[in-house]
């Protein structure tokens, strides 16, 4: 059996992981994320997402601190 090709765009992608990172998700667009997109793409997406936030608190604590 064949797994059916998940084909998700880069920006849906991205707009799935904010949502997750604010934690206000409705059950129903959830679901059909998991449906429509990579898993792979949204770790790689997540991870990415990780760093950028880290280094904007870093930032901005350095800029605070002067």
């Amino acid at each position: 059996m064949t797994t059916p090709s998940r084909s998700g765009s880069l920006l849906s992608t991205i707009k799935a992981v904010l949502w997750g990172f604010l934690g206000v998700r409705q059950r129903a667009e959830y679901e059909k994320d998991i449906k429509r997109l990579n898993p792979l793409h949204l770790v790689a997406v997540g991870i990415v997402m990780a760093f950028i936030f880290v280094g904007a608190l870093i930032a901005l604590v350095n800029w605070i601190a002067g």
